[in-house]
């Protein structure tokens, strides 16, 4: 493992056990419906295999679970943050539909063309080489496969970028700095949101890396913004 993929590992293993609570402080809960309708984008591929990258504690993994006769592996570079996951799936019973594992998105162990499905929710701006991991998905995907990612952006508007501003700026890391034990990783985690290539910036990546049909659903007046791309 790399320095930099290792600090990512040791940042969100120091954030794990308080790291679903102060994501629905962060989102006022509204995360939780834009991951159901990842759920619902992916049914429509009819999956039999999905790779949920970044899976963090698992929370889209699990929601995965309603899709009929489909196997989930969630993959996250951080051991503690799988744990919560593993023991959530563990209290649910729904070890049978989900494997967990630690790795990173770099370096997939899986054969090429294993996946109907790749998703990844909060976890693209965190990786260290953002190309060779989207790349790698691309491997894995079968043909006609989707990628389907959940991840920050600015809003456009002027008044909505104010707010963004104030709430990012004083609200999320205030609330690191309540609630978390590394309120540093908060700080890191807003100002990686302002430096995310997002819109059309990550549709051009994802087409120049010969994912096609590539689809946007702007969140929260901008917020946040739903990918789906096809191999």
């Amino acid at each position: 493992m790399n320095k930099e993929n290792n600090n990512t590992k040791e940042m969100f293993d120091s954030i794990s056990k308080e790291y679903d609570f102060i994501n629905n402080l962060i989102t006022f809960g509204s995360h939780k419906k834009w991951k159901k309708q990842i759920v619902n984008i992916s049914k429509k591929n009819k999956p039999k295999q999905i790779l949920d990258l970044a899976t963090g504690t698992a929370d889209i993994a699990i929601e995965l679970t309603s899709i009929e006769n489909c196997k989930i592996t969630g993959l996250d570079i951080s051991s503690k943050m799988l744990s919560i996951g593993q023991t959530k799936i563990d209290k649910l019973k729904l070890n049978r539909n989900i494997s967990l594992e630690e790795g990173d998105a770099e370096n997939l162990k899986f054969n090429d063309a294993t996946f109907d499905v790749v998703t990844i929710g909060y976890g693209v701006r965190n990786f260290t080489n953002l190309k060779n991991s989207l790349n790698e998905i691309y491997r894995v995907l079968k043909k006609d496969g989707l990628l389907i990612v959940l991840e920050t952006s600015l809003p456009t508007n002027p008044l909505m970028s104010f707010f963004y501003n104030i709430h990012t700026k004083f609200y999320v890391r205030l609330i690191g700095k309540i609630f978390s034990n590394n309120s540093n990783a908060y700080n890191y985690l807003e100002s990686s949101a302002k430096t995310f290539p997002y819109g059309e910036e990550f549709k051009k990546i994802l087409l120049d890396l010969k994912f096609k049909d590539i689809s946007l659903y702007i969140k929260l007046f901008g917020a946040s913004t739903i990918y789906v791309a096809k191999k």
